[in-house]
């Protein structure tokens, strides 16, 4: 019991910054939202209720058809930019990692060619018209 007693305060001597600096950041949100209230423009508009419109009338659906290509593209992007996150913390343990490391990075990467490789030639990195389609076509105009 004599040692609990002894705990509080030297918890509460410890907290304390903690407690003044949370209350001075629950004064301030609260005077931001007050002023940004008592300040701000109060007005309804006929689209204000509608959603993603923010007051403009809305001129067209939400609802957009995208390509497959667009989230193909999307997850190779998250693929590749996750696997060069990789490869930075890598770079940094360069030292600490020694000749292990290096051989397991070159294995990484090697895969990663690999697939970018196999992604290549599968088209799934074609973004406009073949360039052979194009060129068959002007041929064929030429000839006619």
């Amino acid at each position: 019991m004599h040692n609990l007693t002894l705990l509080i305060p030297i918890t509460i001597g410890i907290l304390w910054p903690f407690m003044v600096y949370a209350a001075i950041v629950i004064v301030l949100v609260s005077v931001i939202l007050l002023l940004s209230y008592v300040l701000g423009e109060h007005h309804k508009e006929n689209a204000t209720d509608e959603p993603y419109e923010s007051g403009i009338t809305q001129t067209g659906s939400a609802r957009l058809r995208f390509s497959v290509q667009f989230y193909l593209v999307a997850m190779l992007f998250v693929i590749f930019d996750v696997e060069t996150i990789f490869i930075v913390l890598w770079a940094l343990a360069f030292k600490e990692l020694g000749w292990a490391g290096y051989l397991s990075i070159c294995v990484f990467i090697g895969i990663l060619v690999a697939v970018l490789i196999y992604e290549w030639s599968i088209g799934a990195l074609d973004f406009g018209p073949s360039g052979k389609k194009i060129l068959k076509a002007y041929k064929k105009k030429v000839r006619s």
